[in-house]
């Protein structure tokens, strides 16, 4: 989990330790013919599953043949969308460095720390867009990415305070395509009482299966988890977005609403093909101690089934239903 994709951001921050710079250049049929080659042996000896790698492999090398786009950006992109095609996988992705303009006085650097804070950082408030009451007490948290718990920890820590004397709690996933696993597992660990165990991760490389715990929290308030929760979800739900859904429905701890999620539950590494271009390898599996299955291909399967614009309000309407039956019972 703790290595899903996290988006190009992270793409370019490990490039900048692998490669030097490059000037933008114009791609003649022998180097196109050379970065599939190069991406055809990675996947051939380094994803996940080795038949189906093998397979991919042999398809891109027959495929790769038609891509002509001269511009290296139009290219990966162009192999990036073949690639998925080829594998049904998200996470293959291939990215071409181009080198950070000589007069804009501003070093490799300073750019991978400028889209970090792009994508993860105060612009986007660490991921966390809202958080609120709704009608009747509900809880609502609003999370639109799953940044680095050094760099949103301390919101989580805020928000899950805020939310803890909710009867019921709402979270929203429908516009999270994904992020730090590390973060998920620490939102997570907010709903139960003490640690459990989560999806773990399976590399094929090195044939190691590492396990994965919710960390222990003490915060003075708790939401715990003996109060309802529901997870909305949609087809742009993704990653490690989708891996705390999953972890949290098969605990059983919460009812997940909306639409199946997009289905990239292969963690993935950065290999480079050449100087130039960069593999988003898918080298590994999620593994849920639960179900011993993941979400792969076939993304999260709610429990309700809406459309991504009803699922809040049907949530809404489920948690005030069942916090009234809990009062019931109670009184």
């Amino acid at each position: 989990m703790t290595k899903l994709a996290m988006g190009k951001v992270l793409c370019i921050l490990v490039w900048l330790a692998i490669a030097a710079p490059g000037e933008a250049q114009t791609l003649n049929a022998r180097e196109r013919s050379a970065v599939i080659a190069g991406a055809a042996e990675l996947i051939e000896t380094r994803y996940v599953h080795p038949a189906e790698g093998r397979a991919i492999a042999r398809a891109l090398r027959r495929n790769g043949r038609a891509l002509e786009q001269t511009d290296p950006q139009a290219f990966a992109a162009a192999l990036t969308l073949l690639l998925r095609q080829l594998s049904q996988d998200g996470h293959f992705a291939v990215e071409y460095r181009a080198a950070v303009a000589a007069d804009t006085g501003q070093t490799e650097a300073d750019h991978a720390a400028a889209e970090a804070e792009r994508y993860y950082g105060v612009g986007v408030n660490h991921g966390f867009e809202a958080v609120r009451r709704l009608e009747g007490g509900v809880g609502y948290l609003d999370l639109r990415v799953f940044a680095p718990p050094e760099w949103g920890a301390d919101l989580a820590e805020a928000a899950m305070a805020f939310l803890a004397q909710s009867p019921a709690l709402i979270i929203d996933l429908r516009r999270n395509g994904g992020g730090h696993g590390d973060m998920a597992l620490l939102l997570a660990a907010y709903l139960f009482d003490e640690p459990v165990e989560m999806s773990g991760t399976y590399d094929r490389p090195s044939d190691v299966l590492t396990r994965a715990f919710t960390p222990p929290v003490s915060p003075r308030r708790r939401f715990g988890e003996n109060k309802p929760v529901y997870i909305l979800i949609s087809r742009r739900t993704f990653s490690a977005a989708e891996g705390f859904a999953y972890d949290v429905q098969a605990r059983g701890r919460a009812i997940v609403v909306g639409e199946p999620s997009g289905g990239g539950a292969h963690p993935f590494e950065y290999r480079a093909i050449n100087e130039c271009f960069i593999l988003s390898l898918p080298e590994g599996r999620s593994v849920n101690p639960i179900t011993n299955s993941d979400w792969q291909g076939t993304g999260v399967e709610p429990d309700v089934h809406v459309s991504a614009d009803d699922a809040l309000d049907v949530a809404l309407r489920l948690a005030l239903q069942a916090v009234a039956q809990r009062e019931d019972r109670a009184g």
